[in-house]
């Protein structure tokens, strides 16, 4: 345990250090695997789609604030959706107009966790960013996993039905385009499900973990993670989804993981150690609970050479030596005399 401790130290001074450098090669990186993501899915429009166009996208995101990838994100995702159809384009436009002022009214600091999210639907690991967010922010985060979802499902059902809205129509057709591109947000009730297991589970986890008990992290990790678990797989049940037990399963593994991982990481609590202390003033009395964190200071090896010949050198860096020596056994100089 002592050694991840010293090397979770070593990481976060390595982190505070290079912080200037590790953010935009992390923002760089995150922004070119969405705009890969794009082109591969719904790339409907060669021309943006491009390696090199990917490139100068994500070099500009890596300097720009991490907002700048879900602007960029919004316009080539309309321009996608215009080379499909103007119909869709268009519910793509007011669908991203009211996730714009719901985002950037509740969570307008938490562009990660949006851009995330379809990734790691990607991936089928979405469960780890409700988490995420239960863990390390507060409710009103879950702003963002919930635009992230709804962006996913939409662009999904948009790929589905990719065939039936580029066809060539009268424009007496239009409306019925206009109904499959609406489909995957007013009739998609998977979407709806997952919704309110995310919710649920971003609540749950942000309320436990600020109990003043012990463990509280690791009983949120778990209260919350099964009551996702039981909602989703009993609503897969109900409406008939098939082929997503497993992923749920293997998805929630990771999940747990996830969740010892960024606790060791935020909220690595000594409770062999608990303090509880008691004071009052003229208005009140005051009950402390004081639970020490698991810390390991990081040692620098230090490496000296001292010169000198003949009986005095020898002398010299014997006096040295033993008193280096007492100082790292937290000893009086004159016992090593004995």
């Amino acid at each position: 345990m002592s050694d991840l401790l010293e090397l979770k130290e070593r990481v976060r001074h390595f982190y505070g250090k290079y912080e200037v450098y590790l953010l935009p090669v992390v923002k760089f990186i995150l922004a070119f695997a969405t705009f890969w993501l794009i082109g591969s899915n719904i790339g409907y429009m060669e021309k943006i789609n491009g390696l090199s166009v990917n490139l100068i996208l994500a070099l500009l995101c890596a300097i720009l604030p991490v907002n700048a990838i879900i602007l960029f994100v919004m316009v080539i995702v309309l321009a996608n959706l215009y080379a499909l159809s103007l119909e869709v384009c268009a519910v793509g436009f007011l669908l991203f107009a009211i996730i714009g002022l719901l985002y950037f009214r509740f969570s307008p600091k938490d562009g990660y966790f949006t851009v995330l999210t379809p990734i790691c639907y990607t991936l089928h690991i979405p469960y780890v960013i409700p988490l995420s967010v239960g863990l390390l922010k507060n409710p009103t985060s879950v702003v963002s996993v919930v635009c992230g979802t709804v962006v996913y499902y939409f662009l999904a059902g948009v790929k589905d039905n990719a065939v039936l809205l580029s066809e060539v129509q009268e424009d007496s057709d239009a409306v019925s385009k206009f109904v499959v591109a609406l489909n995957p947000l007013t009739g998609n009730r998977e979407m709806y499900l997952v919704l309110a297991a995310f919710v649920l589970m971003v609540v749950l986890v942000y309320f436990i973990r600020r109990l003043s008990v012990d463990h509280a992290w690791t009983i949120a990790i778990v209260t919350g993670i099964l009551a996702e678990f039981i909602v989703l797989f009993a609503g897969f049940l109900t409406l008939g989804i098939t082929g997503k037990t497993v992923w749920l399963i293997v998805g929630n593994v990771i999940c747990v993981i996830l969740g010892l991982i960024l606790q060791f990481l935020f909220f690595n609590l000594d409770y062999t150690r608990t303090e509880r202390v008691q004071f009052e003033d003229d208005e009140y009395y005051y009950y402390v609970k004081a639970v020490p964190k698991l810390y390991v200071p990081t040692k620098e090896k230090r490496v000296k050479s001292f010169g000198g010949r003949g009986r005095d050198g020898r002398r010299e860096r014997e006096r040295i030596s033993k008193e280096a020596l007492a100082e790292d056994l937290e000893i009086d100089r004159d016992l090593l005399d004995l």
